[in-house]
């Protein structure tokens, strides 16, 4: 493909990225919410008791977007990826509280990336995967970080479309993908249990078993071990760093499942070539 071609591809990718981010940012917020209003509602249900009805309806397209410290309802104007962020000096139009900078961040992230992914794959079906799988993945570590969960809406439908994608062998023959998701679960389940029983802790989450099983599924068993490895070295030294800098503490828990994004984003465009690399030094 020419130059220019792909040139325009990588822009239009990056500005379908950047209204994508926009909607990750709901996601991201209300996602953990509703899983949340969903377990009362069946904890509540559990007890006997009479489930109320008070609460406004809670998903990702109700009620409109709004400020969480008036309720001034966000214009088609003030929704504009990152430019209504700047125009708005980063505050509510109403109130003039400040917006979390998260925001335009997510959508700029989301917006080189999609653009990358674009330039890097070309046109074909492994930029619209890999643009599905990447957008999963800024949602997943976005609320892990904020929630330390995993949800399961997003990254159960991410291990059987990662198998969807793969019938046509995208990114790994089928066998290969099936093996990938067996092996991704399997190996942190039993991280988790023996971990557990000789220290009687949880190390890790059974969302962080889902997410590696879904990276598996997406990129094949042989990448298992190069995302294992890049996930843990960047995790060590990110939590490390806050220990000793941010002085956080050694029992307050640091999810895993950015570092495992990272490494399944690494692995979805070097993964062959630091596979080949790691491979070419042993021998």
């Amino acid at each position: 493909m020419l130059p220019e071609s792909l040139g325009s591809l990588a822009a239009m990718a990056g500005l379908l990225g950047l209204c994508v981010g926009s909607f990750l940012n709901v996601v991201i917020y209300r996602l953990p919410r509703m899983m949340e209003r969903e377990w009362q509602i069946q904890c509540a249900e559990l007890h006997g008791e009479e489930v109320s009805q008070t609460d406004s309806p809670l998903s990702l397209a109700q009620p409109r977007s709004h400020c969480p410290s008036c309720g001034h309802m966000i214009s088609a104007l003030e929704n504009i990826p990152v430019l209504s962020y700047l125009f708005l000096k980063g505050r509510c139009s109403s109130c003039y509280q400040k917006i979390s900078l998260r925001y335009p961040l997510v959508e700029i992230f989301t917006g080189l990336l999609s653009a990358y992914t674009a330039w890097h794959f070309g046109p074909t079906l492994q930029t619209v995967g890999a643009l599905l799988l990447l957008w999963s993945l800024i949602a997943l570590a976005a609320i892990d970080v904020d929630t330390q969960l995993l949800p399961d809406a997003i990254t159960l439908p991410l291990l059987w479309l990662g198998l969807a994608f793969n019938t046509a062998s995208t990114y790994a023959d089928l066998s290969t993908a099936v093996i990938g998701a067996m092996a991704g679960y399997l190996s942190l389940w039993t991280v988790f249990w023996l971990f557990k029983l000789a220290t009687g802790k949880e190390g890790m989450g059974y969302g962080d078993f889902k997410l590696l099983a879904a990276l598996g599924a997406w990129l094949g068993w042989t990448m298992l071990p190069a995302i294992i490895l890049l996930s843990s070295v960047v995790g060590a030294i990110v939590g490390i760093t806050l220990i000793v800098v941010a002085r956080h503490g050694r029992n307050i828990p640091i999810p895993f499942g950015p570092y495992l994004a990272a490494a399944g984003v690494i692995a979805l465009f070097w993964g062959q070539e630091l596979t080949r690399s790691y491979l070419g030094l042993i021998a």
